[in-house]
């Protein structure tokens, strides 16, 4: 990162703390294949101009963020297993509770209003309670806001058992890493209990951030506490840029 931010950071300062802290506790996650016919951009489109905003005129959805798997970042995961494999998209909502009553309904009258036109492959729905946070020294924006902080990217790490990952905050381009337990979900018929899913934010390259961050999670799984079963860098969707990063 060629910024250099000032002053102490937020998670020094008790005083800033004291104002406030995340209020978000839960995750839904959607993970996606590439579009068969290779409409991933209009997809991408559809999704960020229409879709996605609708999502905020619920009042316990708090933060969205979409990523998307590029070739180069194919390349560079330390691990792609089972079904993991699949999934090039990943779309994330975080949630000030576990209540996803208005959020599966809104997606319903979308659907038939007409306005879901174009989907994309479904790997599987995870959700997950907040297990987790901790911001680099560097980003100075204290961990309770990482999520709103601008990233090119994220390196996603989906593992079987659960331990912290904190220590990946030290590692070259990580802004701060945010994890989860996963949870059950009857609305979306899916249990993920026993995985833990990690965003470490980066603000430098995904892909160029890659090669540290997986030589880390190697030497984290040999202990054999935790299995990887996918560790990968992503993009952030670029805004009016559709086809900049696309599988």
């Amino acid at each position: 990162m060629n910024m250099h931010l000032e002053g102490t950071p937020s998670d020094q300062l008790p005083d800033v703390l004291a104002t406030g802290l995340t209020p978000v506790r839960y995750v839904f996650l959607s993970l996606s294949a590439r579009e068969p016919d290779g409409r991933d951009a209009e997809y991408l489109e559809w999704h960020a101009m229409d879709h996605r905003p609708e999502q905020y005129r619920l009042a316990n959805i708090r933060n969205t963020l979409r990523l998307v798997s590029t070739p180069a970042c194919r390349a560079a995961r330390a691990a792609s297993e089972g079904d993991f494999d699949r999934v090039d998209h990943v779309m994330n909502y975080l949630f000030s509770d576990d209540d996803l009553t208005k959020f599966t309904a809104l997606g319903g009258v979308l659907d038939r209003n007409g306005r879901m036109p174009l989907r994309l492959p479904s790997v599987g729905y995870l959700t997950g309670d907040l297990a987790g946070k901790v911001a680099s020294a560097h980003a100075v924006a204290g961990s309770d806001v990482i999520p709103w902080r601008p990233c090119h990217g994220v390196y996603l790490i989906f593992e079987q058992g659960q331990a912290s990952p904190e220590a990946l905050v030290d590692l070259p381009g990580v802004a701060g890493v945010w994890w989860y337990h996963g949870a059950q979900s009857a609305e979306f018929d899916s249990d993920a209990g026993g995985l833990q899913v990690t965003y470490c934010y980066l603000d430098e390259d995904p892909v160029e951030c890659a090669e540290a961050l997986g030589e880390a999670m190697r030497q984290r799984w040999a202990s054999g506490e935790v299995k990887g079963m996918l560790a990968a860098p992503f993009y952030s969707l670029v805004p009016f840029e559709w086809e900049r990063h696309v599988p």
